[in-house]
């Protein structure tokens, strides 16, 4: 059974920074690409960023390059997300997935809250 387990989130001021992890269980890690997307009330689901465990090939959303950093530790079986210089646009509920390539959510967690105060 897959499993995606995020945590980090929390409530920070703008300009600061959260790094979130997703410690996944249940497949082969280095065969699956593993990334983030995010869900505000009112708004689309966005990717946010995501890695091939395999290569270590890295994609980031324009709205956040330059700020989040993604990484992996592979005999950990753990994503995170580093974000740094948070904005209040970054306020949402920050999923992990994984799937055969990055464009595509196959499975998930269970989300957590990341909220930047202004």
């Amino acid at each position: 059974e897959v499993q995606l387990v995020e945590s980090g989130g929390g409530l920070v001021q703008a300009g600061g920074s959260l790094r979130l992890s997703c410690a996944a269980s249940g497949f082969t890690f280095d065969d699956y690409a593993i990334g983030w997307f995010r869900q505000a009330p009112g708004k689309e689901r966005e990717g946010v960023s995501c890695i091939s465990s395999s290569d270590d090939s890295t994609y980031y959303a324009h709205s956040v390059k330059g700020r989040f950093t993604i990484s992996s530790d592979n005999a950990k079986n753990t994503v995170y997300l580093q974000m740094n210089n948070l904005k209040p646009d970054d306020t949402a509920v920050y999923y992990c997935y994984s799937s055969d390539w990055c464009g595509d959510y196959d499975y998930w967690g269970q989300g957590t809250q990341v909220t930047v105060s202004s």
